[in-house]
């Protein structure tokens, strides 16, 4: 992808809750712009994977934090094709298992790992130039003064039934766990998943993937950073 990177600095925020099409669109929308993508939660996620790893008590933020700081955690910024490590080892698939998706909250509620990860994040941002951020405080918190602030958010319905088709899982029993995260994500002391008061909301619950991505380069075109 390098020779399709374009110059010039832009930074897209995209936040909004679990199901509400970050992902794709983040990616979609970075590799037609000839940006970078980063996935905040897979850094989250990876973390979390590395606690369970370790056996510390989920509930011990001082150690939790310690595996943290420790670990040697990599994540690719290429839409086309990004990868998570954690000490050399490709976790890709685990982090999207039942295990670490019961346990991130919890891990990301953590405020000593989210300043290290927040950290981590502004850095790999200041040295991309162009990049598409997706999380749950990228506007808010880990990145201000993006160029676009978008926050993405879909019925607790079609957010659950995308969700259960990307995972094959029972769509009632999905429902009830974005909830459950909603709420922890929401109420937590630190960064809590929130909109950024001058981010641009959009509701993608009769969108399609194409669609909202047009809509955010109208945004960017808008701004002049297409």
């Amino acid at each position: 992808m390098e020779e399709n990177v374009r110059t010039g600095r832009c930074v897209v925020a995209v936040d909004g809750p679990s199901g509400s099409g970050k992902s794709t669109v983040s990616r979609r929308l970075a590799a037609g712009i000839g940006a970078r993508y980063l996935d905040t939660g897979a850094m989250y996620r990876a973390i979390t994977w590395a606690v369970l790893r370790s056996g510390v008590d989920l509930a011990d933020a001082e150690s939790v934090t310690k595996v943290a700081g420790e670990v040697d955690l990599r994540i690719g910024t290429d839409p086309q094709g990004y990868g998570v490590t954690v000490d050399g080892v490709n976790v890709d698939a685990e982090i999207r298992g039942p295990e670490v998706t019961g346990a991130v909250s919890a891990v990301a509620a953590v405020p000593t790992v989210r300043a290290l990860l927040v950290a981590r994040q502004r850095e790999m941002i200041n040295h991309a130039g162009r990049i598409v951020v997706e999380g749950r405080d990228i506007g808010a918190v880990v990145a201000p003064d993006a160029d676009l602030k978008v926050y993405l958010t879909a019925s607790a319905a079609a957010r659950a039934q995308r969700r259960s088709a990307e995972d094959a899982a029972d769509v009632a029993a999905t429902a009830a766990d974005l909830a459950r995260r909603d709420r922890l994500d929401s109420t937590r002391k630190v960064n809590p998943l929130q909109q950024a008061p001058d981010a641009v909301e959009l509701d993608t619950t009769e969108l399609g993937i194409d669609q909202v991505v047009a809509r955010l380069r109208e945004l960017l075109a808008e701004r002049g950073v297409a």
